[in-house]
């Protein structure tokens, strides 16, 4: 059979699967075991097939996943970023469209944390809705600045998402994790300049309101008290890679291990909150890592079947240029990010995408960077953007996921255009990754 048909074949009974309701990583199970008993010589193959998945979850470079979910899930808890939101707060005086900033600011330092767009979205949500609906701003600007901070926590270390992309592609996680801090830092600003220029513009999307002047002893003590401890748990997460005293793994232990000893000395630790923790971390977990097993399996299913090698043979001798490749491969994350979860779409196109990279001679940290930013962008994007169906369950009934749905477009501009800048300025993304040890 044709490469083409079998790539047709494999990749359209995945999508009907799909399409009919069976989870995610159930429908790549149910493909990959079609796939041996068609293309593999039946059960000796399932039996290569079994040892294959086995050994993908049997790696050291997975660790972090479990652990950075852990780290999530205390400071989530713990209600430490209500306490980091509130001496942010004091900063800010009489910017225009202050609380937007505010979620914008705290939303970084939380993907700082995180590393989880849903949780996120969720947290900035309850913290910065009601605050914003007692000074009257507008739904595009209230919900458009909650909504985005799901963006930030994916490009900005700890990223479980850049974990799973590094391990399903083969490209160091420590690396991806360093490499998004630039364009994450970059996305964040035009957010906030976005902000500020259209409340200038529009005062009435945030109608200004007197601050009351602050000590500034009452600005220092909460930063203090509430805000730089948790910078450590960023240098446990990110310095110890960047400086090489640590590897990604080693490095999700010392922050989820922070995490805990914080959430101690805030006395947030208690009997229940570390029996959730755990519970909710395992059942993510394994979660994940049935995703990866499938996608493992898939990719194997599609070396075996010649599909990965036609479809590189055919790229390959296409008149074009790399980058228009590389575009064309943003445009189908994107077009799927509106219909798909963020994994489920990145085990259907690293698989594909990854020997056509090789074959091309991309960068691999720069094309991990753009693949990540360009799957964080399908959450926030109509019909089936997972963020925003969190969102519209922490508002109030009168918001509408068409309120959202609109509030969302000027931000996802704003990713566009940061998306463009990496892939026009590689130096970007791989800068800092050059200066690790």
């Amino acid at each position: 059979m044709e490469w083409y048909l079998v790539l047709l074949l494999i990749l359209g009974s995945l999508i009907l699967v799909m399409f009919l309701g069976m989870p995610v990583a159930f429908s790549f199970m149910l493909i990959n075991f079609l796939g041996v008993f068609l293309f593999w010589g039946g059960l000796p193959g399932f039996e290569r097939l079994v040892a294959s998945m086995a050994r993908s979850i049997s790696i050291f470079t997975l660790i972090p996943i479990p652990l950075f979910i852990m780290l999530g899930l205390v400071m989530f808890r713990s209600g430490m970023t209500a306490s980091m939101i509130e001496a942010l707060d004091k900063w800010l005086g009489r910017l225009p469209g202050r609380l937007s900033l505010l979620s914008v600011g705290a939303g970084t330092l939380l993907g700082a944390m995180c590393g989880d767009s849903m949780a996120s979205v969720a947290i900035m949500g309850t913290s910065m809705l009601p605050e914003m609906d007692k000074r009257n701003y507008q739904k595009p600007m209230k919900l458009g600045s909650v909504l985005c901070t799901g963006t930030l926590a994916l490009m900005i270390p700890p990223s479980t998402l850049g974990v799973v992309l590094g391990s399903l592609a083969r490209i160091s996680i420590g690396r991806i994790l360093i490499g998004i801090i630039v364009p994450g830092l970059i996305l964040a600003s035009l957010y906030a300049t976005y902000i500020i220029t259209r409340c200038k513009l529009q005062p009435s999307l945030a109608p200004p309101y007197t601050v009351p002047p602050v000590p500034i002893l009452e600005k220092v003590i909460p930063i203090l008290r509430d805000v730089l401890p948790l910078m450590l748990i960023i240098f446990l997460v990110t310095g110890v890679i960047f400086i090489g005293i640590a590897t990604p793994a080693e490095a999700a232990a010392t922050g989820a291990f922070g995490a805990i000893v914080l959430a101690a000395a805030y006395r947030k630790l208690n009997r229940k909150m570390i029996r959730e923790t755990l519970v909710s971390t395992l059942e993510i977990s394994v979660m994940i890592f049935m995703i990866i097993v499938g996608a493992v399996a898939f990719s194997t299913n599609l070396a075996i079947t010649g599909a990965s090698r036609g479809l590189v043979e055919f790229v390959s001798g296409l008149p074009v240029s790399p980058t228009l490749i590389l575009i064309a491969m943003v445009i189908i994350i994107l077009i799927l990010g509106m219909f798909m979860e963020c994994v489920g779409m990145m085990m259907i196109t690293i698989p594909l995408f990854m020997p056509v990279v090789q074959a091309l001679g991309f960068e691999p940290v720069w094309w991990a960077v753009i693949m990540l930013l360009a799957v964080s962008i399908g959450p926030h994007t109509p019909p089936f953007g997972l963020d925003m169906f969190v969102l519209k369950g922490v508002t109030p009934p009168d918001v509408s996921l068409g309120d959202i749905w609109r509030s969302a477009i000027p931000f996802v501009i704003c990713d566009l255009i940061v998306l463009s800048l990496i892939i026009a300025f590689p130096i970007l993304p791989v800068w800092l990754p050059g200066l690790m040890r």
